[in-house]
């Protein structure tokens, strides 16, 4: 009989890399039963970069890509999840009582995988009920895909922070293992929880196949960037402003490979529509197709002083760069600023508040030291290849599982 798995999701798309088509899908090659609850938002589920399902996806239960998918609707459990930070008196009478909670339960599973604070809040609950319904001792992972709460993040007041954290570290006692993204957010949690079982799995991509070495023999140049952005960052302006200067000096090339989110849009200048493509959303599995003709990946965090998790941050697109051979340019973040020097698979600009023209004075000087491109295009394509690739990471997910199992 093999092994039921519960995926627990607070508000993470349903279709999410990490969550879905990395975690679920190994877990199911592995053998494993895997089972996902997650939220309708306004009665929807959404696609990875916001647009709503509106004509599909619309039963309660049901199956996709071999994953069984169950739904909730998040409105009626979001009160019942901030109890959180109420005392613990009353978690089981008012912050257990919620849907997401009650249906992971009903799947009675034998692991239970929690990817955000309030799913692991759910989790709790999920774990002790179990215990107490039906006598069954039951494994609570929480995937801490970033820090919450963030300690350097002023959006909430800091007594509000000092609770949530509080409530975080209580929490953790009853966790049978921790994984995270980032070697420096392990060492946050060890710092605070030194007995902690915690592992790093990266948000690596699967290796690409068909590579081929880039050369770097042609005089024009070309930046990707992969991800979605909304209209509150100002990757936009950034965007135009490199690509304003860039073009003005050699062949230049801005490609953005998802772009604006569900709601938003892009205008591009139309003295610049030759020079910025926008492909819109591409499907994971087709990336490497799109990044074949990217010369160097881009990525630019704002505001790095204000946040621990932007200063800790390997994004999902920092290894899909790497993963194609691309060279890295980032602003100055510790955790990729590390990983960059010690593979020398990029460039960093000396700056945590970097500005267009920095971003193209370095292209512009990159792209005059060829044999150095090509030096780091290999660097970053032979390390995923021994070290960061999903094939790699999988290996440690199956690790931790094994773990909690023996």
């Amino acid at each position: 009989m093999p092994k039921k798995v519960c995926m627990v999701v607070a508000y993470h798309p349903f279709m999410d890399a990490r969550i879905f088509k990395k975690e679920a899908k190994s877990l199911q090659k592995k053998g494993y039963n895997v089972t996902m609850i997650v939220p309708r938002r306004n009665g929807h589920l959404f696609d990875i970069d916001g647009t709503p399902f509106t004509k599909s996806f619309r039963n309660k239960v049901f199956t996709y890509d071999g994953i069984k998918i169950v739904t909730y609707n998040w409105e009626s459990c979001k009160n019942h999840l901030n109890k959180v930070l109420s005392n613990e008196e009353i978690w089981e009478t008012q912050g257990f009582n919620n849907h997401l909670t009650q249906l992971a339960i009903q799947q009675d599973a034998d692991i239970y995988h929690t990817h955000e604070y309030l799913s692991l809040f759910a989790g709790i609950g999920i774990k002790r009920l179990m215990k107490k319904r039906k006598g069954k001792h039951v494994k609570l992972i929480y995937d801490s895909h970033e820090l919450t709460p963030d300690p350097l993040d002023t959006k909430y007041p800091e007594e509000t922070r000092k609770s949530l954290q509080q409530k975080l570290l209580y929490m953790l006692d009853e966790v049978d293992y921790v994984i995270t993204v980032s070697d420096s957010i392990k060492s946050w949690y060890l710092a605070h929880k030194p007995n902690l079982p915690i592992e790093v799995i990266y948000n690596s991509p699967p290796l690409a196949k068909n590579y081929l070495p880039k050369e770097y023999h042609s005089n024009n140049v070309t930046i990707g960037y992969e991800g979605n952005f909304d209209d509150k960052k100002g990757m936009k302006e950034k965007i135009i402003g490199i690509t304003e200067i860039c073009a003005k000096k050699t062949d230049f090339q801005f490609k953005v490979i998802g772009g604006s989110r569900f709601g938003s849009s892009f205008s591009i200048p139309n003295h610049l529509q030759d020079n910025i493509q926008l492909t819109g959303w591409v499907d994971y599995q087709h990336l490497p197709d799109y990044l074949n003709d990217v010369d160097i990946g881009w990525i630019d965090l704002e505001n790095v002083e204000h946040s621990l998790n932007r200063k800790y941050a390997l994004p999902n697109k920092f290894f899909s760069y790497l993963n194609n051979g691309i060279p890295v340019l980032v602003n100055k973040c510790h955790e990729m600023e590390s990983f960059i020097r010690k593979h020398q698979c990029g460039f960093v600009v000396e700056k945590t508040n970097a500005t267009a023209q920095d971003y193209a004075e370095a292209l512009l000087h990159l792209q005059e030291d060829k044999g150095k491109l090509k030096q780091m295009s290999q660097n970053g394509r032979s390390i995923m290849e021994s070290l960061y690739s999903w094939e790699k990471m999988e290996n440690r997910l199956f690790h931790v599982y094994d773990q909690l199992l023996t």
